[in-house]
Parts: C-alpha cells; structure tokens; sequence
C-alpha cells in the first residue's frame, strides 16, 4: 500500500513525455482549466485543478484559466468569482491568461455560418421534444429532420435573422450535418447554436443567440492553441464531434485526454443536485460546511495543502473508481497535525469543585501550543478551585480498565494537577452536576515525588476563567456511502443525515476569546476544529473540522 500511495498513476503524464520527446507542439505544454459558471466548484473539480495546472508547472508550461460560459440562462457573475476564489487558494495562478468562451461568441458565429456555406449545418425548425424523439436510440437509426436539405442560401438567411433576434426561444436551431444512423449519438445532427433571449453576464443582450458546449469547447482550445485538453471519461464519447468540428473548420486540433473524474463516497459530484440542496435549503448554503464544495471545503477547516496532496495520492485513472472519505480526511490530519495549536475546550461540560484548593487562588500553567513544532512556544492557562470536564470523562460505575474519573479513582488534568472524586451531587431527578474532587498539591505538572504514575488524562476549563463557544460538529451530509442511489420513487435528498449537524455551547480557555476567522485548532482529545466567519469579539464559533481517529489509515494496514 505504501509503494501505491507514494507513486500514483497518471497516464497523462507518459502521453506528454512522449510528445515533447518527438517535438509534438513545438514540444509546447499548455493546458486549461474550464469550468462552467453555473454553480461553485467542488473537490472533483479540485482535482482537475490540480491536474491542469499541475502538469503545465511540472513541464514548464502555461495553463489557462477559462470560464465556459455559453449559457446565460444558467450563469451568474457570484460562480465567476467564486471560482476565481477558489482557483487561487489552492493555490494556482494563471497570470494574464483568464478566458472566457464569451471572447469568441463572434468567432464561434463566424465558425457556424462557415459550416453552413460547406453544407455541414442547417437550420431546424423541430423543436427540443421532436429532435429528441427523432435522434433514435442505440439499436435503431435517427430520422433525418424534414428541414435537413435546406438550401445553403436559407439556411444562411435563416441563420442571421436567429441571430436578429427575429424568433422566439426554441422556435428554430441550427443543427450540424453529420449522420443520423452514426452508433455515436453525438454524432446524429446536433444542435449547435440555440435561441435563448437571456441577458448575459458579460456581453449583456448583445446577443441572442448562443453555441452549445459541444460546439464552442473544442473551438475554445483550438483557438487558445491548447495542446492538451483534459477532460473528463463523459466526455470520450464527445471526442468525435469535437474532431469532426475541427477538421471540417481546419483550425489547429488539440489532443483531447481523458481522465476518470473523482467519485467520493458520502457526496454528491452533480452540480445539478448541489443546487438542489442550495436552493431547498437543506444547506446553509455553497459554502456550508458540509457540502463538498471548495468554498464548503475551506469553511470546515480543510488546508489547500491536503487537498493538493489528496489529489497526488489518489493518481489519476481511466476507469471510473469510488474514493473512500476517508482518505480525504486522512491528508486533511496529515497537514492539521502540523500547524493546529493545540487548545482544550470542553464540548459537553461537568462541574468539578476541587474541595481543598483555596477558594480565591488562581494558578497559571504553561501549556505547550503544538508538541510537534517547538517553535510554537507556550501559552498560559489559568487554573482555579472549579473547572470543568467532559461529562464523558466520568463514569460512576466504570467497567474495568476504565482510567479516567470514577467515586474514590484518580485522574490526570492535564498541565495541572491529579485529582480524585470524593462525592458525586445529583439533581432531584438522578442527574449528575456536579462532582467534589480533591486534589493532590504534590502532583503539579503531572508528576509527583513518590513516582505515582495516573494512567487517565483528561482537558478542562477554569469555570472562573472559560469563555463560552459555539461548536458546530459536523457529520456526512448524506447517511449512505453512494446517496445518489435512494429509495424507489424518491430523489437523493431521501439519503440526507438527519443528524449531520449538531450545535453545542462549550467552554474554552480563554485564549480563544478572540479568534480570526480560518484558524485551525486540535481540541484535546476531541478532534480538530477551524474558527468560523460567524465569530465575533468574546464569542467565537468553531466548525468541527475532522475527529481525530483515522479509521482509513488503519485499514490500510491491516
């Protein structure tokens, strides 16, 4: 296992190696990155990101950012910087060359009405329902429109009074001739150019009149002199049209490669079923926390580092695979155990009052801020007669081997001193408030001098000191590994964790008063957490970023 995640495929890096050994491209690597502006990225877009831009990097190439933005009716300028966002914080930068399809909406027109003059493209009256009906299926050919013969002068009349504005949506396309009996389904006269009476976010209501993917994503790499295309393994079966466009229009042809796209159980990877959650507010929103968008990604606390690193382990395939979350969450600790300070807050609180400790005495511990960097230093954390625990740091019947907090057994806090339970206060219903400990003066910083080693350590809070926190704990958003398989009759929101957030008001150290959104902590013994946009001044709030077993890597070596 070890020999697999330090070498990972990728296929795509043998391609270019062979092309820059036989000069292909006057041995030029340039890629791109293009994404569709109707929605935020996700981390399967995160690996395409880091593909693009890695590979341009790594043979000394360039690689474009570009917005594929060919439909307005879908598009909105908050994806566009969104996307930017996200691009730069993982930390990608594609200097001067950001693109947008909209640059070329001319070209593109002027691409159209070429293949109209050589008798490849007419103007179809069907409208979406009957082209659909006429495409055939797999076994039996398509019917060729009725409109398919128009003559070149026609069809080029028709062409520019669509582009006029003279028809309503839907009333007319101009479609690419082809082969309706092609085994391709692409290849059966597609719509190339639509009506769409839609305001654009950049070229405004210049036009009305759009291309359709399939048609401007070729032209687009063509006309930016991309070498390699990387896509997707959905779009294979599209390869022959976009070469099919490309050799009628003899424009400059780039090598199209295709990758399996990144499947991660527990999400959803379908923009459509983002926006789903979006707009039925099932989510706070893109960035809420627990959608695996990037912007939801970096809310939680996750580093563009672990994600870079995340997209190296996994390599890059060309069969479809599910990855376990695993995994992702395995590179998250990797990267968060290096440079999260270490902290104690207590998420479900118990009082304990230290019965022989003086009543107004506070002391003050050093508490090391990350064992695993010394250059982190210390910080000081107050101590007093009542602190609190975690409730599940106490057990009044414990089993055996039980080495935290139990009537008459001692334990460890942290920093401080041991203390023993002497007396457990209840409530009129049963309930456990409060617990009378004392504690054992010789035991400052953890050690004493008769070598009395306590096995259970547990964090608390000075309950005079503590502030209190908002912790938001965070689970999978979906309650099944594969959530686009629901129930008969019913969508993937049936699969949604009923309990994939929960919000407690802890007690923190006081340290954590005042907090910058984005800082990254491990709470003892609890997991990892990242402070959230929402903080204000004497109140932060911390999002559950990852727990701190790694259930993946021990699998692994098993």
């Amino acid at each position: 296992m070890e020999e697999e995640v330090s070498k990972p495929s990728n296929f795509i890096k043998t391609i270019i190696r062979r092309d820059l050994e036989e000069g292909k491209n006057e041995s030029r690597v340039h890629t791109r990155f293009p994404p569709e502006p109707n929605g935020y990225l996700h981390i399967g877009h995160a690996k395409s990101i880091c593909i693009n831009f890695g590979l341009a990097k790594e043979f000394g190439g360039k690689c474009n950012l570009r917005y594929d933005d060919t439909n307005p009716v879908k598009e909105d300028v908050e994806y566009v910087d969104s996307i930017r966002e996200d691009v730069r914080w993982l930390g990608f930068d594609w200097e001067d060359r950001e693109f947008y399809a909209s640059d070329y909406f001319e070209y593109f027109y002027e691409c159209a009405v070429n293949l109209i003059k050589k008798g490849k493209a007419y103007v179809c009256d069907l409208n979406a329902d009957e082209i659909r009906k006429t495409r055939g299926n797999l076994k039996e050919a398509g019917a060729e429109s009725p409109y398919r013969n128009r003559s070149v002068e026609e069809n080029l009349d028709l062409f520019q009074r669509m582009r006029n504005g003279e028809f309503a949506d839907g009333e007319r396309v101009l479609r690419a001739k082809i082969d309706m009996s092609s085994p391709n389904m692409n290849m059966r006269d597609p719509v190339i150019y639509r009506i769409a009476h839609a305001h654009h976010h950049r070229t405004g209501d210049k036009w009305c009149i759009y291309p359709m993917y399939d048609f401007a994503h070729g032209l687009e790499d063509s006309v930016e002199k991309i070498t390699h295309s990387i896509c997707t393994l959905e779009f294979e079966d599209h390869r022959p049209l976009y070469d099919w466009f490309l050799q009628e229009l003899g424009v400059f042809h780039p090598q199209q490669i295709e990758f399996a796209r990144l499947n991660l159980t527990y999400t959803v990877m379908s923009k459509r079923k983002l926006l789903t959650l979006v707009e039925k507010k099932l989510v706070s929103g893109w960035d809420d926390p627990r959608m695996p968008t990037i912007a939801g990604l970096r809310r939680r606390g996750f580093t563009p580092e672990s994600i870079r690193n995340f997209a190296e382990m996994i390599g890059v395939a060309k069969s479809n695979s599910i990855v376990d979350y695993g995994q992702l969450e395995f590179c998250l600790r990797e990267d968060l155990n290096k440079i999260a300070q270490r902290v104690m807050v207590v998420t479900d609180p118990l009082k304990v009052v230290i019965t022989n400790y003086p009543e107004d005495q506070v002391e003050w511990f050093d508490a090391e801020n990350n064992p695993e960097n010394e250059a982190d230093g210390t910080r000081k954390v107050p101590f007093c007669r009542e602190v609190y625990i975690e409730r599940d740091d106490f057990m009044e019947d414990p089993p055996k081997k039980y080495f935290r907090l139990s009537p008459g057994q001692e334990m460890r806090l942290k920093h401080a001193y041991y203390i023993k339970c002497e007396e457990v206060i209840k409530d009129a219903e049963g309930n456990i408030t409060e617990l009378h400990c004392s504690y054992d003066p010789a035991s400052r910083g953890g050690w004493t001098e008769d070598g009395r080693k306590v096995k259970g350590t547990a964090h608390w809070v000075s309950a005079r000191h503590c502030i209190e926190a908002e912790v938001r704990l965070y689970e999978h958003l979906f309650s099944t590994p594969n959530p686009d398989k629901a129930p008969e009759g019913m969508d993937f929101t049936a699969n949604i964790n009923p309990d994939s957030l929960k919000v407690v008001t802890a007690y923190a150290e006081p340290s954590l008063a005042e907090v910058e959104p984005m800082q990254k902590y491990q709470f003892l013994r609890v997991g990892y957490f990242t402070s959230d946009k929402d903080s204000v001044s004497g109140k932060p709030v911390f999002n559950k970023t990852v727990g701190l077993k790694d259930s993946w890597a021990k699998a692994q070596s098993n």
